[in-house]
């Protein structure tokens, strides 16, 4: 009988069970059964990695590297993580049912995050102050803010890793990794390649497990110094009242609810692409699903037979096949809090054009969806629905689309779908989002910052200003006079 994979923690350099014994399963949600198992971290495991983490920043192996040669250990990880993208990429399908074609490509990409930030790990600069007393030679330089606590999710593990990990690691900080204890596989296999690529024991541990024995007491932790967290609002108001115990900088990367406005000069066959892109892609488990379709009146007809054509040679199945566009759903769960959505939806007047149940076949499947709604207040338009789920609405004037895209507590991403290039500048200028794709949809780059306004979070994650977030700043004074102090009394 073949045996079903168990992963250990990684902590301090060393692979390890839980120091509680406790073992959680993770299901294939292309099957719904079993396929292996993980241990699950106690507080004293928590405490463990922090306690190593403290220790490393002042070991001389970590402590007094040189940034280019952190620098070097990023290039070599960059290396690692592309030579074993195939490997983590099914692990990830495996684990979370997301496309093989998109986790081992996105885990290929991820590479040059990490090259990204290994470019600029000796690029951290202070300054020299032109200060207004004399015989004062006062400079700023950047230091390792410290300790850091990175939380994940599950649905873009590798990505929203790097965009922690990598800046984090070129300021000199050291690193508590917490992957989520849903489908957590990939993250606890990412640790292999961190110990081969050579980081001291200590500067990266990675972890998962419960809220209570983990999460909880990861983020109340007296010796963390900042917390990058990726996840739902809920979650994030518990670590945002956690780090009030530790006063840990902390920055949100949250939930969205993003528009994508189609005028009716725009070319409809880009446009159609963009939402079943944004819709579609990642079965819709995407933080910056364009969820809210606004389109142009006069052409919403044509738009939705458009979507229609293209979608009848999508092929929904088994996610590690190559012929496969949409997989499962990672969880039962979501599943059954879409169809409760769409239910409600259609009791409010929605029109379901397509889709709107499960598959029946093993695993968590749900069929494309294609909500025409009746007004804005449909529950679709509301609620994440992290799912193949797409909402239409119509508008019939450019600023009644600004307002309806604007209508959200959220703000992470946007898209605009115009010819017209001063409407494009128009739009996206006022829309309330921290990423706006024109003529295109679900685009990143290491180069370019991703975060959100409102409750889609606040903070950055890529981009040069990332690394200055995982820095503080120090400023030295320097009596260059020959002359010694003088009154004590009085403030220079």
């Amino acid at each position: 009988m073949h045996q079903k994979p168990h992963f250990q923690l990684y902590i301090d350099g060393a692979w390890t069970e839980g120091a509680r014994g406790q073992v959680m399963h993770s299901q294939n949600p292309a099957t719904g059964q079993d396929w292996s198992s993980f241990a699950c971290a106690a507080p004293e495991d928590v405490d463990r990695a922090v306690s190593a983490a403290r220790r490393s920043l002042d070991d001389p192996a970590w402590r007094d590297m040189t940034q280019t040669a952190r620098g070097k250990l990023l290039f070599k990880l960059a290396e690692l993580i592309e030579e074993n993208a195939g490997h983590l990429g099914q692990l990830e399908t495996t684990d979370s049912g997301k496309l093989l074609a998109e986790t081992a490509s996105q885990t290929a990409y991820v590479g040059d995050y990490y090259r990204y930030y290994a470019g600029l790990a000796d690029k951290i600069e202070g300054a020299v102050l032109p200060i207004d007393k004399p015989d004062m030679h006062v400079f700023t330089k950047r230091e390792p803010i410290g300790v850091v606590v990175a939380i994940v999710p599950w649905n873009a593990q590798m990505f929203l890793t790097a965009t922690k990990l990598g800046p984090a690691i070129a300021a000199g900080c050291s690193v508590v990794l917490k992957a989520s204890e849903i489908a957590p596989a990939p993250m606890l296999e990412f640790a292999r390649l961190i110990d081969e690529a050579g980081f001291p024991p200590g500067v990266v541990s990675v972890i998962t497990g419960d809220a209570e024995n983990c999460a909880i007491p990861l983020t109340r932790h007296p010796d963390v110094d900042r917390i990058a967290f990726t996840g739902g609002p809920e979650t994030a108001r518990h670590v945002v009242r956690n780090s009030a115990e530790n006063f840990a900088v902390t920055t949100l990367e949250l939930g969205g609810k993003s528009p994508i406005i189609v005028f009716e000069d725009a070319n409809l066959d880009g446009a159609a692409n963009g939402l079943i892109a944004g819709n579609f892609g990642a079965s819709g488990q995407s933080c910056v699903a364009g969820s809210r379709g606004l389109i142009h009146r006069p052409i919403l007809e044509a738009l939705v037979d458009k979507i229609e054509e293209k979608m009848k040679g999508v092929a929904i199945g088994d996610p590690l096949e190559t012929a496969t566009h949409i997989g499962p759903l990672c969880t039962a769960a979501q599943v059954e809090r879409i169809q409760a959505t769409l239910a409600k939806a259609t009791e409010q007047g929605a029109r379901i054009r397509f889709g709107g149940k499960p598959l029946n076949r093993p695993g968590n499947f749900l069929a494309p969806t294609l909500v025409e709604c009746a007004s804005p207040e449909t529950e679709t338009l509301k609620v994440e629905m992290f799912g193949p789920v797409m909402s239409l609405l119509p508008f019939d004037t450019e600023e009644e689309a600004i307002a309806l895209a604007n209508d959200s507590q959220f703000g992470l991403g946007s898209g605009v779908f115009t010819e017209k290039v001063a409407r494009a500048h128009r739009v996206s200028s006022r829309l309330k989002s921290g990423i706006c794709w024109i003529n295109t949809y679900r685009a990143v780059s290491p180069i370019a910052p991703f975060g959100g306004y409102n409750q889609s979070g606040y903070g950055r994650e890529a981009g040069i200003e990332a690394i200055h977030d995982y820095t503080r700043t120090k400023t030295v004074w320097l009596n260059t006079s020959e002359q010694p102090m003088s009154n004590p009394f009085v403030m220079r």
